[in-house]
């Protein structure tokens, strides 16, 4: 297949391609290519004729790419063409040739090409006017010219580092042509260099960017320094952001490149890139070297912030920003878990420090309740680390630890691990409502909310759910364990506003139902046992005191959900297994959608996790549980569907089993 083209150029409607007799004229390469007749054969393969017309078109452009001697008609057609493709078609001829034939080709054609490309860039992007008008040209031009460099630089192009900052200083426009020039070239060697260049080659382009590094940041922080153009500023911060992953760290902390950052963060038109390069540097991890920089950073950086976007209000401004503002706090997020990962303990180490850090933290909680779910995935990959960090210190219980590693000033006098639980107990209580708020979907549950509003079996399972439930669970479950009254708390409080009309909507029920069944087995069996009592006592209640066959659906769903999560409690309590299960029975008899596979699901899992308890005559009984099951099994089997009744018949052979 020929390569990707750019998209059609809206000046060229379309044409025919030429006759038979012309298109042999094209194939002839011994003389120069007639352009009109390529410019009429590039536009019929882009426009909107027959589509015998661009396959013929097709066909008589795919022949000259594969001609060995169509390079050489390049330079005629870029400089004969006004038709933006016919220009395209040709670079990409060009770019081939550079790509897979270019030590062979003799040095002065080499040379050539080098220098044809680099006069054609200087020039465009010397006018203001040539470079707005022209510039995707001119960016298809950069890339084969970073092409040309892989090969050529640095042994037989050793100053073209020099040359470029030369020329960057000659104009604005140029300066910001180089700019995107030096972000190519950084990307194409430390991003998309696997494969297409040798591991020695891609180490000596590294050395030597490295090597040179010190032109190129002495122009960026002149250009931060000296310039008006917003165009050009953010062509060059744009080129640090790909820079600052690998440059010799000097650059970073020895030089007022940080603080320069920071200057232009408030800006509306440069904040984000900026927060982009701020987030690089956040990531990077140098031992304790640069400590005192990280956090002026930090608490400079959260000085500002403060005054852009005060915490409280991020939900609401993500949900009415632009696009801007959006990714602004999609960045925010990037940046927040960045610098906690590799630096959150020089924050620890001081009252003035730990105030900016649970400020931090406050606002990616904020971030956390952003209404879109790739932002959810970042803050919550993050909670994910940070919840089992303190929990796995919690429960090494080292008895002593070095009075190096505590943090001075925190009120009390255990360890330092109960310092930190006490200093982060605020943000880990907000952290334990955000995971029962936003608590994905478990598998079991098979009753959703369409599009539309209506309660409807689900038809499909979805992977990305199913993989973020289990990444909550298990951060959720750390949080249980290091507080369990605050989580036991936080959950009934939510549930008494379910039962008063309060908090009641079918999205918060069905969260804290997920949330309390994912917790099952982190509390003490005493502990646990009082609060199902609680939790299956309300839920009950709420599907009697609620009207309206969808809410009495999703109430069903929750109930069968918590129950079926906690066989240990059923198993203890032979009264509640018997009212929950007939409670399945009345719920095999309801027709709405999704809610009898849900029954028969729930009752071979409870059947698998407790059948002694159906088998062996319980105390109060007449006989065991399962001679009532056979006595009333057909009327208990009478509306459901036959894979229901199959899956029912399924948790008679469990007791079969037993």
């Amino acid at each position: 297949l020929p390569p990707l083209r750019p998209p059609p150029d809206p000046r060229h409607t379309g044409a025919l391609p030429p006759p038979a007799a012309m298109a042999e004229k094209l194939r002839d390469l011994s003389q120069p290519i007639d352009v009109p007749v390529l410019d009429a054969t590039v536009a019929a393969f882009y426009g909107t004729g027959s589509k015998e017309e661009r396959s013929a078109a097709d066909l008589i452009l795919r022949d000259l790419q594969n001609n060995p001697d169509m390079w050489l008609q390049v330079v005629h057609i870029l400089q004969n063409s006004q038709n933006l493709n016919t220009k395209f078609f040709a670079l990409q001829v060009l770019e081939s040739v550079i790509k897979y034939r270019w030590n062979a080709l003799p040095v002065e054609q080499r040379d050539g090409i080098k220098n044809y490309i680099s006069d054609v860039i200087v020039q465009l992007s010397s006018n203001e006017v040539s470079f707005r008008q022209e510039r995707l040209y001119v960016n298809k031009l950069n890339i084969i010219l970073v092409q040309v460099l892989k090969h050529e630089w640095p042994a037989r192009w050793t100053s073209f580092i020099p040359d470029l900052v030369a020329a960057a200083k000659s104009s604005e426009t140029i300066c910001e042509n180089c700019m995107a020039i030096l972000k190519l070239l950084s990307e194409e060697i430390f991003d998309f260099s696997r494969g297409e260049m040798t591991q020695q080659k891609i180490k000596e382009l590294k050395s030597s960017l490295n090597s040179e590094f010190r032109l190129i940041h002495e122009l960026c922080l002149y250009v931060l320094s000296a310039t008006q153009s917003s165009e050009l500023i953010r062509a060059t911060l744009a080129t640090l952001h790909a820079f600052l992953s690998w440059i010799p760290v000097g650059f970073i902390f020895e030089s007022p490149l940080l603080e320069t950052l920071l200057k232009f963060f408030p800006m509306a038109a440069y904040r984000n890139l900026t927060l982009q390069c701020l987030t690089e540097v956040a990531a990077l991890q140098f031992g304790d070297f640069y400590n005192v920089q990280y956090v002026k950073m930090y608490t400079f950086f959260m000085l500002q912030l403060q005054a852009i976007l005060p915490p409280g209000t991020i939900p609401n401004a993500y949900a009415n920003g632009s696009n801007e503002e959006q990714a602004f706090i999609q960045n925010l997020a990037l940046f927040f878990t960045a610098f906690f990962k590799n630096h959150i303990r020089i924050l620890e180490a001081s009252a003035e420090n730990r105030a900016a850090l649970l400020v931090g933290l406050e606002y990616l909680i904020g971030i956390s309740y952003v209404d879109d779910t790739e932002v959810f995935k970042v803050c919550l990959d993050y909670w994910n680390v940070f919840v089992l960090e303190l929990f796995e210190a919690h429960n090494q219980m080292e008895p002593a630890i070095p009075a190096a590693q505590m943090i001075p000033g925190v009120d009390g006098t255990g360890t330092a691990v109960h310092q930190r639980r006490q200093l982060y107990a605020s943000p880990l209580s907000k952290l334990r409502m955000l995971m029962i708020c936003r608590m994905a979907k478990p598998e079991e549950v098979l009753i959703v909310e369409d599009e539309n509003g209506n309660i409807v079996r689900e038809t499909m399972k979805d992977n990305d759910v199913l993989v973020q439930y289990k990444i909550m669970r298990e951060t959720l479950i750390y949080l249980s364990h290091l507080d369990h009254e605050d989580t036991e708390q936080q959950m009934l409080k939510k549930l008494t506003k379910q039962l008063n009309g309060e908090d009641w909507s079918w999205n918060n029920l069905n969260t804290l139902c997920w949330a309390i069944g994912s917790i099952s087995g982190s509390m003490v069996e005493e502990q646990e046992n009082r609060f199902l009592v609680m939790v299956i006592r309300d839920l009950l209640n709420l599907c009697e005191i609620t009207k309206g066959k969808d809410n009495k659906a999703v109430i069903a769903s929750n109930i069968m959900y918590v129950v079926g999560q906690y066989p240990r409690f059923l198993r203890a309590h032979w009264k509640f297994l018997k009212t929950v299960v007939n409670k399945l029975f009345e719920f095999m008899h309801e027709m709405h959608p999704g809610v009898q596979d849900m029954a028969c699901d729930t009752f071979l899992k409870i059947v698998q996790k407790c059948k002694r308890k159906f088998v062996t005559q319980q105390v109060g009984e007449n006989e065991p549980f399962v001679s009532e099951l056979l006595t009333n099994l057909a009327t208990t089997i009478l509306d459901l569907e036959p894979h229901q009744i199959h899956t029912f018949y399924e948790s008679g052979w469990s007791h079969d089993s037993s």
